[in-house]
């Protein structure tokens, strides 16, 4: 994953005008936004919500829509240091540590079913990680 993240810095690096420092910057961070509003989309069309359109997406479009969203934070977080990996692992350690109540492992997921969401842990037949 961290080669195919350096590799898509390295390309957009390759392609952006000349002395564009400050410019690139601004737009890999503006670039986080408009993919997080395609996930926004994506749900919308997923649960039919706009009343014009209907179901447009599906959840596996929210899935990838989602992906684009991490793949693009990487990439702008590439953009920041050369040490993405380490800056990555060592701040999801400090999030998952500080989520667990007194250090713990978190709890089992509840039953088949639990979840009202496609993907919420306990539910059956979801195809994701979480459930």
């Amino acid at each position: 994953m961290w080669g195919s993240i350096d590799g898509l810095w390295a390309w957009l690096e390759a392609n952006r005008p000349a002395g564009d420092d400050a410019q690139s910057l601004l737009m890999r961070m503006l670039k986080l936004s408009e993919e997080v509003g395609e996930v926004a989309q994506a749900v919308i069309g997923a649960t039919g919500r706009n009343p014009r359109k209907g179901v447009t997406h599906t959840w596996e479009d929210v899935e990838s829509e989602l992906c684009d969203v991490v793949i693009t934070a990487l990439v702008a977080l590439r953009t920041l240091t050369p040490d993405t990996r380490e800056v990555f692992t060592r701040h999801l350690a400090r999030v998952t540590e500080r989520s667990r109540p007194g250090g713990r492992t978190p709890p089992a997921p509840g039953p088949a079913g639990a979840g009202s969401w496609p993907g919420s842990p306990g539910r059956a037949g979801s195809g994701t990680a979480g459930g």
